[in-house]
């Protein structure tokens, strides 16, 4: 999984890891929404894209601004991590992003910065362990 340490730029001292993702075009499934996030954000291009995960939904300050976010996290599998195109970040995702690195779940449960969702750890270690939910999880923050 390859979460993106982000961090405001505007509050430096603020900073956490998160999933890929981003805006959806107007007009545009989410499922395609993902799959074009991902190529963006990461450079792998996935044919498809599997069942959703869960919808997380939260308030925040980034920038001064309050925003309210509905994110939509689904499953995807690939078997290599070479990215197959440009990476294409917004100059707003340039000015906060700090690194990006796939992690191994042991790394992952061990992070002592902020993690969003702060039960990430848990999560996917259910979905290691292959215990996926009946329906989507509903996170609020």
């Amino acid at each position: 999984m390859p979460p993106c340490h982000a961090r405001d730029p505007d509050d430096p001292g603020h900073h956490w890891w998160e999933l890929a993702g981003g805006g959806q075009d107007a007009g545009e499934k989410i499922e395609d929404t993902a799959r074009r996030e991902i190529a963006e954000e990461t450079g792998l291009v996935l044919a498809e894209i599997g069942r959703k995960l869960w919808p997380r939904e939260s308030r925040f300050t980034y920038r001064g601004r309050k925003h309210h976010r509905l994110d939509h996290v689904f499953l995807a599998r690939i078997d290599d991590t070479v990215p197959q195109m440009a990476l294409r970040h917004s100059p707003n995702e340039r000015a906060g992003l700090v690194e990006r690195r796939w992690w191994p779940a042991t790394a992952l449960a061990e992070c002592a910065d902020k993690l969003l969702p702060a039960e990430l750890p848990e999560l996917f270690e259910t979905l290691l362990n292959g215990r996926f939910p009946t329906a989507p999880l509903a996170l609020i923050a």
